[in-house]
């Protein structure tokens, strides 16, 4: 019996390339529509509590009720933290701005501590700008191109109609060109931007639908419009506080987007922009989009960076910040005096905390079975058991690591279909971190010690230790 996959990815040896990640296989929380966890849905397995927890966040974010909080995710090693971000990031959809960072991303020689983790919050705060534009929005009835025999100039008419008027308009090189990129035939419905001349196919008119017609499988009819030819129409862009900041921070404006060097940004422009925004808000022309900044890692932050985050928490622009950490009580970087998961007290105060646990030997074989699929490895059920024992016993990390090394060790053999003996092989391979440790215990004369000392020789009586100051003596 076995677990089947399609093998024809990037492992099955195939042409079709397939991008897996570690988290690959999180698609949401794995919620029902109360809130209530389902006990295996969209990638997420187990952590029931975790994840009704994090779906309460999840709606107080979509009702903008919570910009300012901080949240940590604390627990051991292996417990699905970044897992849980993932799933938070993929539930809030496209239009809600999600950064991840590493703590130690902080640590750059090019931004200071404090520019770095500026830029990274206000990545997160979306602005949703409305903006109003004027439309020619109708049925195509007839488009006629003349093209001089040079084939230089060109000219031409196109007759657009709703249900209620019909028009010619006269057609310039530019607009030709846009109909004939967008492939305009008389029948479609489209769309033309009167500030930019954009041409949108909106779908083919269903009173041109006909038998003979070819079509694909993608075809979309639509209605022909009503009324009016132009229509006022409001458009929503999304941009982040940081794009903005960067376009109103570099000479070459928009263009800074694309060049990567955003360097630091002065405070005089961010206060200019925040004012601007406010106004626009006051307005009704913007809405601001508190976004979510993940922080893996947290612990690894020092005292002055924790200090700059209870100030922007408390500005007027901030998102959702949620951390992550598998520390228990340990040193605050930067300071000599030890605290819960490494975070500050005042910092600590001012966070809810999500406490993840360790998973069960069943969660630990869902999980596997996931990773097996996302991963396209045909696996034996009974090899899947032996994965789920050696990932209780070791970690779930390191049973996941074995998964594409089973694969790789079954194809050494000719067999498409992962079996025991791939999975002992693979163990023996490659060492997991308890094994190791007992190895450098039983081996530690034979390692460089703190003091630089190493012993040479496999008897006692033949080692000779030496230290990295030592002069070794070479007369005979």
């Amino acid at each position: 019996m076995s677990i089947s996959t399609n093998t024809q990815g990037a492992q099955g040896g195939g042409n079709n390339l397939a991008l897996i990640a570690s988290h690959s296989h999180i698609s949401g929380l794995g919620l029902d529509d109360h809130l209530q966890p389902k006990e295996t849905s969209q990638g997420m397995v187990g952590q029931l509590k975790a994840r009704k927890a994090c779906g309460v966040i999840l709606k107080m974010i979509q009702q903008g009720k919570i910009a300012g909080r901080a949240i940590l995710l604390a627990g051991p090693p292996s417990t699905g933290k970044t897992a849980l971000a993932m799933g938070l990031s993929q539930s809030l959809g496209a239009d809600v701005p999600f950064t991840a960072i590493t703590a130690s991303e902080i640590y750059s020689k090019e931004l200071s501590k404090t520019e770095s983790l500026t830029q990274s919050f206000r990545k997160s705060i979306g602005i949703r700008i409305k903006e109003e534009t004027e439309v020619i929005e109708g049925e195509v009835v007839e488009v006629q191109i003349d093209r001089s025999l040079t084939g230089g100039h060109k000219q031409g008419k196109i007759t657009i109609r709703t249900t209620d008027m019909e028009t010619v308009y006269e057609l310039g090189n530019k607009m030709i060109d846009e109909l004939s990129k967008e492939k305009v035939i008389a029948g479609d419905v489209i769309s033309i931007d009167k500030a930019n001349g954009k041409i949108t196919k909106l779908g083919r008119s269903y009173t041109r639908a006909r038998d003979y017609d070819a079509m694909g499988a993608d075809t979309k009819f639509v209605s022909c419009p009503e009324g009016e030819l132009q229509v006022r129409k409001e458009v929503l862009h999304t941009v982040s506080l940081h794009e903005i900041d960067v376009i109103n921070s570099r000479q070459q404006g928009f263009l800074a987007l694309f060049s990567g060097d955003t360097g630091e940004i002065r405070s005089e422009v961010r206060d200019q922009i925040n004012l601007k925004v406010a106004e626009w808000k006051e307005e009704g022309k913007a809405e601001i989009i508190p976004g979510v900044l993940f922080i893996d890692e947290v612990h690894m932050l020092d005292i002055e960076c924790f200090s700059f985050v209870n100030r922007l928490l408390e500005d007027e622009f901030s998102p959702i910040v949620i951390m992550a950490t598998n520390r228990g009580i340990s040193k605050t970087r930067g300071t000599n005096y030890r605290s819960p998961h490494g975070l500050p007290l005042d910092l600590l105060d001012r966070t809810i905390i999500i406490q993840t646990e360790n998973y069960s030997e069943e969660e630990i074989g869902k999980i596997l079975s996931i990773r097996c699929e996302e991963e396209e490895v045909d696996i034996h059920v009974d090899a899947l058991h032996l994965l789920t024992k050696i990932g209780t016993e070791t970690s779930l990390r390191y049973a996941a690591n074995l998964i594409s090394v089973s694969y790789l060790v079954s194809m050494k053999r000719r067999s498409a279909l992962v079996e025991i003996e791939d999975i002992k092989r693979s163990y023996l391979l490659f060492l997991d971190s308890s094994r190791s440790v007992a190895f450098l215990q039983e081996n530690e004369s034979h390692y460089i010690d703190d003091a630089g000392r190493v012993s040479f020789g496999t008897s006692s009586a033949a080692a000779t230790a030496v230290t990295a100051g030592d002069k070794m003596d070479t007369d005979p």
